[in-house]
């Protein structure tokens, strides 16, 4: 199994940053991917940036050019890089780890950090 910590949140202006942090441990050997998803009130999770074990992204369309997804594998972190802020992006930001054993896919969360933006 897998343990996912999310770290990073707070409250921020539009236009400003935050880096979130997501620190993994267990079987980080297995991680295939990691990602992370945001929860705003009211609304379906969705997914905002993922990353492969080979260095593959991809980017939900409203924070292409502003969100940048990364990992430290020495430390066996990802970070999410959050530049020009705006108040839509106020949400519960949740870490996604994926593994395979055996052929199963499992999937790993953290317990969320929320960020607010607000003036």
């Amino acid at each position: 199994q897998v343990q996912v910590v999310e770290s990073g949140g707070g409250l921020v202006q539009p236009g400003g940053s935050l880096r979130l942090s997501c620190a993994t441990s267990g079987r980080t050997s297995s991680i295939y991917a990691m990602g992370w998803y945001r929860q705003a009130p009211g609304m379906q999770r969705e997914l905002v940036a993922g990353i492969t074990s080979g260095g593959s992204t991809n980017y939900a369309d409203s924070v292409k050019g502003r969100f940048t997804i990364s990992r430290d594998n020495a430390k066996n972190t990802v970070y999410l890089q959050m530049n020009s802020l705006k108040p839509e992006d106020t949400a519960i930001y949740y870490c996604n780890v994926r593994i395979v054993r055996i052929g199963i896919d499992y999937a790993y969360w953290g317990q969320g950090t929320q960020v607010t933006v607000s003036s």
